[in-house]
């Protein structure tokens, strides 16, 4: 699940549950998450027949397509686009329009990608909303590089603010260790203060596929410091566009200038970190620097955070040594690494939601005896 799709699932958990727990009226609570009664009610709705997956964002996909472009105009835009190869589609919109033919250019583009005529470095149209935070700090993406032509088993670690592009840290630390990454994480929240929120990939050492909920000690001390945890869609890196493309900025650099020896391998990465920063103009901020934008955060580091408090109505529960959690007469697997941690139950009919301190880990189906991930 995509981040941003996550934060859409997530404010409509929130509302179910507040509304499960009486906490306000209904028109108050939809005051309060600024959507109307029906919406209110659909998302209740959902909850009761679907659960936390119920929620989530639907595709707006229509099911039929009773407007798809006729045969013989999509025949016309695959004859022109053979003519004039290095045409795309708003100027193949003009010819169109020229003949008679009045059709859109992103209509003409979709013609173009069913019919195999775009090249693939044409692919990816930009974007024409982009999802990103308003103010800095407010999330950080953190990514490793990949490793090839780098002469090690993992490129260097990167984290980039995702309103400013600043590039908060990048460092060649040579291993995914959880271990080496918390070291240099507690260095930049040191130095640049702490972030509201992180969002990574599922790779180590932020997430293990082999555990059940995916948590990781490293996550699980992102959590404990007040962090918010998003995760970026498998096999979707678009969803992590600004670390990804610094990621770009910096393979040109390495292929361009070439990487000096590995004993001068971290400066080059300072340099090439500063220019990126202080002197490298960025289209998507009008050609100002990511400094220039960027500034630290509010929020210092403690490295020792007061216990987290639940609200004082809360049905709290340590979960057991496995990480197991004894409820109705059976143990349910949550999180291993959480083991002795306390979690909030909140019930809801025959579903339970079991939170740790703001993070939803997993739903519990008591009616049919199975529990799903939440996926984050």
């Amino acid at each position: 699940m995509a981040w941003r799709t996550m934060e859409v699932a997530d404010q409509r958990i929130r509302f179910v549950v507040a509304a499960s727990r009486g906490e306000s009226s209904l028109t108050e609570l939809c005051k309060e998450f600024e959507i109307s009664r029906p919406t209110g009610y659909l998302w209740l709705k959902r909850y009761r027949a679907g659960g936390v997956s119920g929620v989530a964002e639907l595709s707006r996909r229509p099911h039929r397509s009773p407007e798809r472009t006729a045969e013989s105009i999509e025949r016309r835009i695959a004859e022109l686009r053979r003519e004039r190869p290095d045409w795309g589609a708003r100027k193949l919109a003009v010819l169109l329009g020229q003949e008679g033919i009045a059709i859109p250019a992103a209509t003409v583009h979709r013609v173009l990608l069913r019919q195999g005529l775009v090249r693939l470095e044409d692919r990816h149209r930009p974007a024409l909303r982009r999802f990103e935070r308003e103010h800095p700090n407010q999330l950080w993406q953190m990514d490793h590089k990949s490793p090839k032509g780098w002469n090690q088993s993992v490129g260097p670690l990167s984290i980039v603010d995702d309103a400013s592009r600043y590039v908060i840290a990048l460092d060649g630390l040579g291993t995914t260790r959880g271990e080496a990454v918390q070291q240099r994480l507690e260095a930049a929240f040191i130095t640049c203060g702490m972030p509201e929120a992180m969002l990574m990939d599922h790779g180590i050492p932020w997430w293990n596929g082999q555990s059940a909920g995916g948590w990781t000690q490293l996550s699980i001390w992102l959590m404990q410091l007040g962090i918010r945890l998003y995760f970026s869609g498998i096999r979707h890196p678009q969803t992590q566009g600004k670390v990804e493309r610094f990621h770009g900025a910096l393979e040109m650099a390495r292929r361009r200038r070439g990487l000096p020896e590995p004993e001068l391998r971290q400066a080059w990465l300072d340099a090439f970190r500063h220019e990126y920063n202080h002197l490298r103009p960025h289209e998507a901020l009008g050609m100002k620097t990511p400094a220039s934008r960027w500034h630290k955060s509010n929020k210092p580091y403690d490295p020792n955070p007061p216990a987290w408090q639940y609200p004082t109505d809360a049905v709290v529960q340590c979960l057991e040594p496995s990480g197991q959690l004894k409820l109705d007469g059976r143990r349910w697997q949550v999180c291993g690494p959480l083991a002795g941690q306390p979690v909030q139950l909140v019930r809801i009919e025959q579903r339970v939601l079991v939170f740790y301190r703001s993070t939803l880990l997993r739903e519990l189906d008591l009616a049919s005896q199975g529990s799903a991930m939440a996926e984050p």
